[in-house]
């Protein structure tokens, strides 16, 4: 697989691109918003300018990677792709009608992989033409900093394709895990009850937002605290996921703090907003 397809240039779209032309990919970034298709390699070039700062690439080496580099408006252009990545809003409908939209232009042999963080990859496979070609490659954020992907299979996955995607993370020099198909697979499930539960202590007054990230920095190690991060995520995203868990399982442990609904409906989204649980 050499020629991908990234659909979606925001923060995890444009990171997933930067680090697949670092590894050699020729990748074609798709969005619909001209804007944002700017601002995607904007991010992608800054990213790619630090690492030359640091002395970790030269500035030779960024104008090689950013060449591997081509932006679309045209869906129809994707069709030559042997692996799409769909990397748009967590948001179910979304990213089933991109599904449907790719069942139409891409080659019957296409590899299919979606990077939502919560939503069944089994039941995204099943919209799309080729089931056992469709699997789940779940990037953390940052992408290029972040050495884990989550890789998940879907009941319909082929053991042949899934093998090409793990062999894919290798070649992006990242750690693959691989989970089984459950809601929120590994890193979400453990990780969005503890931001949550941290929501809980601030809605009760049991300290303020900032005394709790402190405890949870200095006492745990963590390099940021739940509500910041949370922040960092975005209050809506965290909600969706939430709202995912709580769902999938019906388990009352998962339901999504009334302070969290709260701030989402104020359109206090955290950082991309301005305001979250801090100011920005």
């Amino acid at each position: 697989m050499k020629n991908i397809a990234i659909i979606g240039a925001g923060q995890m779209g444009s990171g997933i691109a930067q680090v697949s032309i670092q590894s050699g990919f020729s990748v074609k970034l798709f969005d619909i918003n001209e804007n944002q298709i700017a601002k995607g390699v904007s991010l992608i070039e800054k990213g790619l300018s630090k690492l030359v700062s640091k002395n970790i690439i030269t500035e030779s080496d960024k104008n090689s990677y950013m060449a591997n580099l081509t932006t679309t408006t045209d869906f129809n252009s994707l069709s030559e792709s042997e692996l799409v990545i769909e990397a748009v809003s967590e948001n179910k409908e979304l990213k089933i009608s991109i599904i449907k939209m790719a069942n139409k232009i891409l080659n019957d042999d296409a590899i299919f992989a979606t990077n939502t963080s919560s939503i069944s990859i089994t039941e995204l496979a099943a919209y799309y033409k080729k089931p056992s070609n469709f699997a789940g490659l779940h990037f953390m954020n940052p992408v290029p900093l972040m050495k884990l992907i989550e890789l998940i299979r879907a009941i319909q996955t082929s053991h042949d394709i899934f093998k090409k995607l793990y062999d894919f993370t290798k070649e992006l020099n990242k750690t693959a895990v691989v989970s089984e198909d459950s809601p929120g697979f590994i890193v979400n499930r453990i990780l969005f009850p503890m931001i949550n539960e941290a929501i809980f202590v601030l809605a009760e007054g049991i300290a303020t937002a900032k005394d709790i990230d402190t405890a949870m920095k200095l006492g745990t190690n963590q390099p940021m605290g739940p509500l910041e991060l949370a922040d960092f995520i975005g209050l809506d995203t965290s909600l969706s996921i939430l709202e995912t868990l709580y769902d999938g399982f019906k388990d009352p442990k998962y339901r999504p703090a009334a302070l969290l609904k709260k701030y989402v409906a104020a359109g206090f989204l955290g950082k991309k907003t301005g305001k979250g649980f801090y100011n920005y």
